[in-house]
């Protein structure tokens, strides 16, 4: 090994040459209103003496009056992003409930205007025959449907007559007595 004062033997074959061009630095003189770093260092501006946890309030508001540190700042967006997913989810359950109670609603009209037809899978509506037989009935009201021939049913029926507005206007208030 060499000491690292003393040049390499190569080295110290090679002859060293002053360039012209070279211009080698010069003395720096100071100013006469230079100071003197101190030894010892300030207390750090980050660390703030009034937080007792010791974590650095350098995130300032525009006003100035808060401060807080970054993890702080992350902490509460977390739990302002959880507390919106819960508020989401709350409300697509009860968006969902109220959709779900109107379906219910909707069936439970459909099965009062018609018991058992949303319950089976066939939906062709066939007539069914009383169990008793319309002769056995002894024609008292015979249906118009059950009727063989058009006068027959037609003549037991009321017909329609044409009304005239002013005869029903007369029932419906009572008449003016105009003669």
């Amino acid at each position: 090994m060499y000491d690292s004062y003393r040049p390499h033997p190569l080295l110290a074959q090679v002859p060293l040459t002053v360039s012209p061009f070279i211009n080698l630095p010069a003395s720096v003189t100071l100013p006469y209103t230079y100071k003197s770093v101190p030894s010892s260092l300030p207390p750090s501006v980050t660390v703030d003496p009034s937080s007792p946890d010791g974590k650095a309030r350098y995130v300032v508001s525009p006003s100035g009056e808060h401060a807080a540190h970054p993890d702080d700042v992350l902490a509460a967006c977390s739990s302002l992003e959880q507390h919106l997913n819960k508020a989401r989810s709350d409300a697509d359950q009860a968006i969902g409930a109220w959709n779900e109670s109107i379906k219910q609603r909707e069936l439970a009209e459909k099965r009062r205007l018609a018991p058992g037809w949303l319950d089976r899978d066939e939906k062709l509506l066939q007539p069914s025959r009383n169990s008793i037989s319309p002769d056995a009935q002894g024609d008292a009201h015979p249906s118009l449907l059950d009727s063989s021939s058009p006068d027959q049913g037609s003549s037991q029926m009321p017909s329609m007559v044409p009304h005239n507005d002013g005869e029903e206007l007369d029932r419906a208030f009572g008449g003016l007595g105009l003669k």
